[in-house]
């Protein structure tokens, strides 16, 4: 088994106009990018199975309830990172979740969270295809249309690391 410094559950979030939910991050004051768009997500907890926290942090970040059996494990990301408080080899796995339509309600950030957090936005395909934007994993804009006409990958396929 392999030694993470950092394991993430995330979750590409679609809805029924096949618009995916990102989430805008700050980034560090002598990063030049200032921020980036991000998909809901975050650390598997000690213990936690990566399912499990995939639902966790979907309700904690944007307030959406979901039942593990509806989320399908669809991608993976991993490489080399040094960021400050982690460094080492990171994984990050995405799970489909699509629903007709959500209200984002970000009350259960941390405070950690609520530090880096800057709001969110619903992108369509063409849109994250034409941003000049840092938006993470990269590929996503190859891998949505996939998704959106219900053809998912098995195995789960490799996005581009972003670090």
């Amino acid at each position: 088994m392999v030694d993470y410094a950092r394991r993430t559950a995330r979750v590409l979030l679609l809805d029924a106009a096949d618009r995916l939910l990102l989430v805008r991050s700050e980034f560090t004051p002598d990063d030049p990018r200032g921020h980036g768009w991000f998909t809901p997500g975050g650390g598997i907890d000690e213990g936690e199975d990566v399912l499990a926290a995939a639902v966790r942090e979907l309700h904690e970040e944007v307030g959406l309830r979901a039942a593990p059996g509806e989320l399908r494990h669809v991608a993976s990301a991993s490489g080399r990172a040094d960021l400050g408080w982690a460094n080492g080899l990171f994984r990050d796995d995405f799970f489909l979740h699509r629903v007709d339509s959500h209200e984002v309600d970000t009350s259960g950030l941390t405070a950690f969270e609520r530090t880096h957090h800057s709001g969110f936005r619903w992108w369509t395909v063409a849109e994250l295809a034409a941003t000049d934007e840092a938006v993470f994993p990269g590929g996503l804009a190859d891998l949505l249309p996939d998704l959106i006409a219900g053809r998912l990958p098995d195995p789960p396929v490799d996005l581009t690391w972003h670090h």
